[in-house]
């Protein structure tokens, strides 16, 4: 059969039986917008994330052309179709229904569609649905339709309201992993600055201090300013101990040296300023150095107790020894 037969260019189509009627005929608008609804159905099984969703709708498809071919044909010629809508057909939707039901969330208000793109399609498919059911029950006035008919196109849209709701979820369940596992993987970045390490790189800065003679403060963050470990040499300044844990924040929290963050505050600056706030944490000179993997900073090491000059080599030290070591 070709794709276009000309027969219908008058304005009139065939039901199955072989009568002839108007395209705006009732039993035409019903079963085409059944078709309308199947079509919708399609969609959102291309958008959905869920597989038992998908698997559930595509099912569901193949048994749309029966509907519709019933819907097609007038009930006193019903007994020539193979295939018919059954009261286990009903029940066979009310299973579904329950199964899913027990799958998700109880709805406690009206819900808003839009929350995903299948969600979205699945409510455009039950509303057409609903029309459906609508123009047959006009229909039954008219002629006669089967009441599992009815029957089937109410319970339909009632599980395509719960399919939409499940993808819903299906998106909110992927959206909480995602962020979980980037919360995983954000934790196991951060575990390649754990103590040990931390200790090693304060053991380079002190070798580096007793060699020029300073007694120095090192500290340790990690990439989230939290302090790993901190060690004040004998003689070195109280003072030093607030300094260097701060030289080490501003940093990672930069992602600078705080020689660098210096050159950025002074007056006329693009940063100027920054040294007042983070309730006073931001040190605005040198000796505090990010430490990298890659283009990625991991951590910082900030020291005190000498001159600018002294501190930025002692942690230079220990930055150095982060980035050869094995």
């Amino acid at each position: 059969m070709g794709v276009y037969t000309k027969t219908g260019d008058n304005g009139q189509t065939s039901l199955f039986g072989g009568d002839r009627v108007g395209k705006d005929d009732q039993r035409v608008d019903t079963y085409g917008t059944v078709d309308e609804a199947n079509s919708m159905m399609g969609l959102a099984r291309s958008f959905s994330q869920n597989s038992e969703v998908q698997g559930t709708l595509y099912q569901l498809q193949k048994k749309m052309f029966v509907l519709g071919a019933e819907l097609a044909t007038p009930l006193e010629k019903a007994d020539t179709l193979k295939e018919r809508i059954s009261a286990q057909e009903i029940s066979n939707l009310e299973k579904i229904i329950d199964y899913f039901e027990s799958q998700r969330t109880p709805n406690h208000a009206f819900v808003v569609p839009g929350n995903s793109q299948a969600s979205a399609a699945l409510d455009v498919a039950r509303t057409i649905v609903r029309r459906a059911e609508r123009l047959a029950v006009t229909l039954s006035r008219e002629e006669k339709v089967s009441k599992d008919t009815l029957a089937y196109l109410n319970r339909l849209s009632d599980l395509l309201f719960v399919l939409a709701r499940v993808e819903e979820e299906t998106l909110l369940l992927e959206l909480i992993k995602g962020k979980v596992y980037r919360r995983l993987a954000q934790l196991k970045e951060g575990e390649m600055l754990n103590l040990d390490l931390a200790k090693k790189i304060i053991e380079e800065c002190e070798k580096k201090a007793k060699e020029i003679g300073v007694p120095m403060v090192i500290a340790v963050v990690d990439n989230g300013g939290n302090l790993v470990a901190c060690h004040r040499q004998d003689d070195a300044l109280l003072v030093s101990l607030d300094i260097a844990i701060n030289k080490a924040y501003t940093a990672v929290g930069l992602k600078l040296p705080t020689h660098v963050a210096a050159e950025v505050t002074q007056p006329g600056q693009s940063l100027y300023g920054l040294q007042n706030t983070n309730q006073g944490r931001i040190v605005v000179f040198g000796g505090g150095f990010p430490l990298k993997e890659g283009d990625r900073v991991v951590g910082a090491v900030g020291v005190s107790g000498g001159s600018v000059e002294e501190d930025m080599t002692v942690a230079q030290a220990g930055v150095e020894f982060f980035a050869k070591r094995s």
